[in-house]
Order: C-alpha cells, then sequence, then structure tokens
C-alpha cells in the first residue's frame, strides 16, 4: 500500500500504459482519477478499479477541459498529490516531409501542450501544499530516435526535457517531477508505431529489445508506483528507461 492516502490524476488511463498504471496505483491504495477521450472505456475502468476511483471524459489538448477536469478533481479529492501525463499519440511512420500540418498540431498538442496545461493547473496547489509528484510517459524514440516517426520523436524529447526543468523549478517547493521511457508496447498504438501489426513487424521490431519482449502495462505501473511513492523521495528529474535495453 505505498500509495495509501494519495489521490492521482491519469490521464489516457483507459487503455494500455495508462491502464496498468491505473491498476497499480488502486492495488496501491490511491484514489484514482481515469481522464480519457474513451467514455466507456474510462467508466469501465473506473468501475474495474472500485470505490476510490472514477472516470472522467476530457480532451488533454484543450485549455478549458484541462481546467474542468482538475477542478473535478479536487471536488472529489479535496486536494491531488500525483499527477501522470500518459495521454499520447503518434502519426503513421512516414517520411518527415509527408506528416501533414494538422497531424503534427495534434501530436505537439496531446504529447505536449496537455504536460503544459496540467502544469498551469496543478503546480500552483502543489506548490502551495509544499508536496506533490508529476510522471510523464515520454518513449524510446526521445532517447533513441528512429526514422519515419521523426515529429513524434521530437515530441517525446520533448517531454524529457520539459521533466528536467520542471524538476529543477519544482525542487525548491517539494514537487518531484520524474519520466518513464517505455519501448513499444501491448497498446493501442503500437500497430501506428510499426506502420502494420503483423508477425513479421512483431519480430523485426522485437530483434532490436535485447531483452526480446515489449513493455507491457505492468512494466509500466511497477515503475510509476516506485517512483510516485515517497521511497523515491530523493529521485527527480529522472527519464527512467524500461525499454529492455533498447537505449543501450
Amino acid at each position: 500500500m505505498r500509495l495509501e492516502g494519495k489521490t492521482a490524476i491519469i490521464t489516457g488511463g483507459a487503455s494500455g500504459f495508462g491502464a496498468g498504471i491505473a491498476r497499480k496505483f488502486a492495488a496501491e491504495g490511491a484514489q484514482v482519477m481515469i481522464v480519457d477521450l474513451n467514455h466507456d472505456g474510462a467508466m469501465g475502468m473506473a468501475e474495474e478499479l472500485g470505490a476510490g476511483a472514477f472516470g472522467h471524459v476530457a480532451d488533454v489538448s484543450s485549455a478549458t477541459a484541462v481546467a474542468q477536469t482538475v477542478q473535478v478533481a479536487l471536488q472529489v479529492f479535496g486536494e491531488v498529490d500525483i499527477l501522470v501525463n500518459n495521454a499520447g499519440i503518434t502519426h503513421l511512420p512516414q517520411a518527415m516531409e509527408d506528416v501533414d500540418e494538422a497531424e503534427f498540431d495534434r501530436v505537439f498538442a496531446v504529447n505536449c501542450k496537455s504536460v503544459y496545461l496540467f502544469a498551469r493547473a496543478l503546480a500552483p496547489l502543489m506548490k502551495a501544499r509544499h508536496q506533490g509528484a508529476i510522471l510523464n510517459l515520454a518513449s524510446t524514440a526521445g532517447v533513441s530516435p528512429r526514422p519515419r516517426l521523426s515529429w513524434y520523436n521530437a515530441s517525446k524529447g520533448w517531454m524529457n526535457t520539459a521533466t528536467k526543468a520542471m524538476a529543477v523549478e519544482l525542487a525548491p517547493h517539494g514537487v518531484r517531477v520524474n519520466a518513464l521511457n517505455p519501448v513499444a508496447g501491448e497498446t493501442p498504438l503500437l500497430a501506428s508505431f510499426m506502420g502494420e501489426d503483423t508477425p513479421e513487424m512483431r519480430a523485426k521490431f522485437l530483434s532490436t529489445i535485447p531483452l526480446g519482449r515489449f513493455s507491457t502495462p505492468e512494466d509500466l505501473g511497477n515503475a510509476a508506483a516506485f517512483l510516485c511513492s515517497d521511497e523515491a523521495s530523493m529521485i527527480t528529474g529522472v527519464c527512467m528507461e524500461v525499454d529492455g535495453g533498447r537505449c543501450i
């Protein structure tokens, strides 16, 4: 029960890595707000987790929606102890010049602007309490970029840099900020990363991971629970690779 008595907002929490983090947080005693665009997914996950969890539908790239999300969380929880910026999207693998402007804007709105919007809404509250933990879900793509996902790579590199910048600024106020860099996993985005989900593409992708498997939601949940717990009270500004050795 490492997170007993803690409250957490988890964006993109209805599926994939976000769902793994939500399940682990609930198992460790946290009250969890599942934020997702998918109404049925958010409500279903909250129902699965039971008492102490609830779903909320929001577009995390919208300033109005983020402000409302935080307000609802405060009404339900009273205070927000943990924020997990997990929501993310990608573009299909293609030459950088072939990604259209609308798709580029959407990737940066969801992957980057959402982090800013939640920081703007929550950082002052965490600073006032002199406590809080923020966890950003970046990617090995931001550490060791691969061709044909250039703008997705860049958005995740942005997230790693933002994590360190946020950590330095918020540390004097007792707020910790860390990131996780997973390799691709069994999530709704897997097919988009690979271009197509076939046994051949999976084998090719797995050949680049020394431990020989994808990241799982459970892997991310375990790492997230540690970094957001008091056990990690001396850890901030870390961008932890949960990637089976891919970035070595």
